[in-house]
């Protein structure tokens, strides 16, 4: 079935360990991903119409290992919350090997909730039902949005209970990604004083991600540079999008730049750039605002692994990674001005764009205007005659001097009226240019949460009906218009949990 060329288990014994999947009582296949199989170069026979799904299940769930894998848990230390711990691990996740995709890309299939591993810290290594469905519904999303992150292969019932506050249904993700490498990885090894281990491993990294960088005068300064720019464009689409990670850790930050680990996740509603949805985030660390700031600190904690290999005089490497830390702030503005006047409508660059940007924002959030739907209607405000219903995601709240939100968007729309007119495209592109960057559907808290209560009752219609919706988020699908509309009051989800 798969066709594995496994090469994470070439590396020192050191940096894994090895680890089986512990078999379950009762796999059954809720979900796969037969599109992103084939994308993978999995074998036809297990993907067409007479696919078994018996056998699916029991090599996704755990209980058969396929031919070619090497299961492992890597190794990883991280900050947790800007705490560091010197060991963290996979402890509920193995990854099972690397294929080869389509395109020639090298590919991990990880299992999530496999079982305990040597890194499980007294945990049971098992995932509850709810956030595998939340971790597939989201990574999927993500795709469609086309943002970089990791993608969802399968989601399997094991048929067993696990035991949080309460006993909820087992399952396990089976999780796609480019590589499971992370910030954190390189601290495990600075944490040892490994600094052979950093080579070997920024080596590894350099040649499977970077690989344009090995011709470079110093490979391990343009590394950390690699990854920088690529965090620093992540989260400015992230921000264009209004998701919230929720849990910026290092270990949650990967080398490849895709996103990873859809655990107390959140898109916005309303516009407010302090929210937190995390339960476990009580001081706003990673609220939506923050996460061009936490992403520059965790760049700097990598920083400092590679410090022993950008130079030998230890001066002239931090003098090096600091001029690369200033750049990553510029770096990122350059990225979030780029996303959000495309989400604008803005072809050309003119002086003035960021505080239009601006102005537009400080509006929404006084007048708690849907951040998706907000920047959907105003495509259709290319002209007058789309001005009322963007104009109705505000509300009469006052702003200063007596100046009410939705006043104040009326008078943002001339002066972007006339900042469209120089951009010079015409109405028709402008409004087709925007609706292919904003989009009409997300995937909103409340629904991911209806979608798993139905779950836990044994209803999968409402998950396979979002996951189905949300395929083509930048296009008006009517048949899905239930999908697209804010919570009310009533339906609001005001916190999310890891919970796996």
């Amino acid at each position: 079935m798969f066709h594995f060329d496994n090469s994470y288990t070439r590396l020192p014994e050191r940096f894994y360990a090895s680890v089986y999947p512990e078999a379950v009582e009762g796999p059954k296949l809720l979900k796969f991903n037969a599109d992103l199989a084939r994308e993978l170069q999995l074998d036809a026979q297990a993907l067409g119409p007479d696919a078994d799904e018996n056998r699916l299940a029991a090599i996704f769930g755990g209980n058969v290992l396929p031919a070619g894998a090497e299961p492992i848990a890597m190794a990883y230390a991280g900050h947790q919350f800007g705490n560091f711990v010197p060991q963290l691990g996979d402890g509920r996740a193995i990854l099972l090997g690397e294929v080869i995709d389509v395109n020639g890309k090298r590919r991990d299939i990880q299992l999530k909730g496999a079982g305990p591993t040597p890194y499980s810290r007294r945990g049971d290594g098992r995932a509850a039902l709810g956030p595998v469905l939340r971790e597939y519904i989201v990574s999927e999303a993500f795709a469609a949005l086309g943002i970089p992150a990791t993608r969802a292969l399968a989601a399997v019932a094991t048929g067993e209970a696990v035991y949080r506050e309460t006993p909820q249904q087992g399952a396990v993700f089976v999780r796609v990604a480019a590589s499971h490498v992370r910030i954190g990885t390189f601290q495990f090894l600075a944490a040892r004083s490994d600094t052979d281990g950093i080579r070997v491993l920024a080596d590894y990294v350099i040649e499977r991600h970077y690989p344009d960088l090995k011709a470079e005068q110093n490979p391990y300064l343009a590394l950390l540079r690699g990854v920088a720019e690529r965090q620093a464009k992540l989260v400015a689409r992230w921000l264009g999008v209004g998701f919230i990670h929720g849990v910026m850790n290092t270990d949650n930050m990967t080398i490849s730049g895709e996103t990873i680990d859809f655990g107390p996740c959140a898109f916005l509603d309303e516009y407010e750039p302090m929210k937190v949805f995390s339960s476990i985030d009580a001081q706003g660390r990673y609220a939506y605002r923050n996460q061009p700031g936490i992403a520059q600190w965790n760049i700097a904690r990598l920083a400092e692994c590679l410090l022993p290999l950008i130079d030998a005089d230890e001066e002239k490497a931090v003098e090096a990674a600091n001029g690369l830390l200033k750049e990553f702030g510029e770096r990122f503005q350059v990225a979030w001005l780029a996303e959000f006047s495309q989400k604008i409508g803005l072809s050309t660059g003119k002086e003035g764009d960021g505080d239009l940007v601006q102005g537009l924002l400080g509006a929404m959030h006084k007048g708690e205007a849907d951040f998706t739907l907000t920047c959907r209607r105003l495509a259709d405000a290319v002209t007058p005659e789309g001005d009322a219903a963007f104009l109705q995601e505000f509300s009469d709240g006052v702003m200063e001097a007596g100046v009410t939100a939705r006043a104040a968007a009326a008078d943002w729309l001339a002066g972007w009226r006339l900042r469209l007119e120089w951009d010079g495209r015409g109405p028709e592109v402008q409004r087709a240019a925007m609706r292919a960057k904003n989009p009409a559907i997300i995937a909103r808290n409340h629904r991911i949460e209806e979608a798993i209560s139905a779950a836990n009752y044994g209803d999968f219609s409402f998950f396979e009906r979002l996951t189905t919706a949300l395929e083509k988020p930048y296009e008006d699908q009517p048949e899905f218009a239930d999908l697209m509309t804010p919570p009310t009051v009533d339906q609001r989800v005001m916190r999310t949990f890891c919970g796996t």
